[in-house]
């Protein structure tokens, strides 16, 4: 039996496709959209969340609500997760009320948190040692990717793994990378971001210099998006309003992306590039500029709202 086929003999059939029964387990402002994609999709999901409101958006979409996280892991052949830190990924999966032991052997387990590398080779190491298969696929795409179902994945895990994840994955994102072993899909991720954190501070100063030289948002936008300043956080993410009408600089600042989670990841680059002896200066200042800013005004915001920030400044 190859991985695919294990997974899905607990599925059923719509027509002559088999479908996967899945359990999602943090269904917040990202996990929502990617949990009713799913049910898009075809497949029968279970969500559970500690916020109620969450689960109760997931079932008016067809969803089944779990009772517990364990409940959610149980007699589904795939188990999905997307929890905030580290600590939530080990008393999810970990422990004698842990999903690793409330769910069927042989179980897929998507853990698409951001977290650090540790936590992740641990669990996907206690996963393995009970029969059951394990990727790390954190994400990139946003709150709109995730509505989408655009998202990137960056999976890290054994082949049998991930070729057993791709179908499951294909329903909420259009690219999905095999990244390597377990962990390397959250290494992907915490480099991706760190590069996010140091260009959408480079696109900030850029726009608060142009201010004061007399640029106008919209002049130096058409300049800079067609030559060599061109980069994501200017063409899709544009920190001041007019020039990207879907950026949250014409919605308030409102989070797609919370400064807070870029301040989490820019702790998770930091922390690994001090155990593995990387030099990474612009990240460090990335991350302090972001603690000055999510512990002031930018609590509640999204991390290009860091240009107000700076404005001030």
């Amino acid at each position: 039996m190859n991985a695919l086929t294990q997974v899905l003999c607990q599925g059923f059939y719509i027509g002559k496709k088999k479908m996967a029964k899945i359990g999602f387990i943090g269904v917040g402002n990202m996990g929502g959209g990617m949990a009713i994609n799913l049910l898009k999709a075809g497949h029968a999901v279970k969500v559970f969340d500690l916020s109620e409101a969450a689960v109760a958006v997931c079932v008016a979409e067809g969803a089944t609500a779990a009772a517990s996280a364990s409940d959610a892991a149980t007699d589904v052949g795939v188990v999905v997760t997307m929890l905030p830190k580290g600590k939530h990924v080990r008393s999810v999966y970990l422990g004698d009320e842990g999903v690793l032991n409330a769910a069927n052997e042989g179980t897929l387990f998507i853990d698409c948190s951001t977290i650090d590398v540790a936590t992740t080779r641990e669990v996907a190491k206690v996963a393995q040692s009970k029969g059951m298969m394990i990727v790390d696929a954190p994400v990139s795409g946003g709150v709109g990717g995730a509505n989408a179902g655009t998202l990137t994945f960056m999976v890290g895990g054994l082949k049998g793994a991930f070729e057993a994840a791709l179908p499951i994955l294909q329903a909420m994102g259009t690219n999905i990378v095999h990244t390597g072993g377990a962990g390397t899909g959250q290494a992907a991720k915490i480099c991706n971001n760190m590069i996010l954190g140091i260009s959408m501070i480079g696109v900030c100063e850029a726009f608060v210099l142009a201010e004061k030289l007399g640029l106008e948002h919209q002049t130096m936008f058409d300049i800079v998006s067609t030559a060599s300043g061109q980069c994501w956080s200017l063409t899709s993410y544009c920190p001041v309003p007019g020039p990207v009408p879907a950026s949250p600089a014409n919605n308030g600042y409102k989070p797609g992306f919370s400064a807070q989670n870029m301040l989490k990841d820019l702790h998770l680059s930091q922390d690994a590039a001090d155990g593995f002896g990387a030099s990474t200066e612009l990240g460090k200042a990335a991350m302090e500029m972001y603690e000055a800013y999510v512990g002031g005004e930018g609590e509640e915001a999204d991390f290009s709202g860091i240009v107000n920030m700076i404005r001030k400044k």
